[in-house]
């Protein structure tokens, strides 16, 4: 039984929610699963995943393929740079002293980040001033 880590929608209608679930990958999309792995949120202002890291790695170790959108919510999350290093056989010290160092990483990417908005943001409303103060004069 080829099994799949994926996406469960849930929610009202336009405000969805997501499961992330290992199923069977003949089953619907919506459908039975063998087991509930974590949540995402994308409507939250940062967006929210909460996993269960140990069934995520139960699900990896037994052959589970996680989707696309799934593997790139684990990369996000730094799980997947865990399991790289879990399959190399790395320790829990060397594991965790790595994690740490990404982390930090990723503190710096999302502060570059939110500056490169900001100076978009100033540059679209210094373009779109100097526009509005130019009138012919007739």
């Amino acid at each position: 039984m080829p099994v799949k880590l994926r996406l469960k929608r849930m929610g009202k209608k336009k405000q969805p929610i997501y499961k992330i679930v290992a199923a069977d990958s003949r089953t619907q999309r919506d459908g039975r699963f063998l087991d509930a792995v974590g949540l995402y949120n994308p409507l939250t202002a940062p967006i929210t995943i909460d996993l269960k890291e140990d069934r995520v790695f139960y699900w990896l170790t037994k052959g589970a393929q996680p989707t696309d959108t799934v593997r790139s919510l684990f990369r996000r999350t730094g799980l997947w740079m865990k399991w790289g290093l879990k399959k190399k056989k790395k320790d829990e010290a060397t594991i965790a002293a790595e994690f740490e160092k990404w982390q930090m990483g990723q503190a710096v990417k999302l502060q570059k980040e939110h500056e490169r908005k900001l100076r978009r943001k100033a540059a679209k409303k210094k373009a779109k001033a100097p526009a509005v103060t130019e009138t012919p004069a007739a």
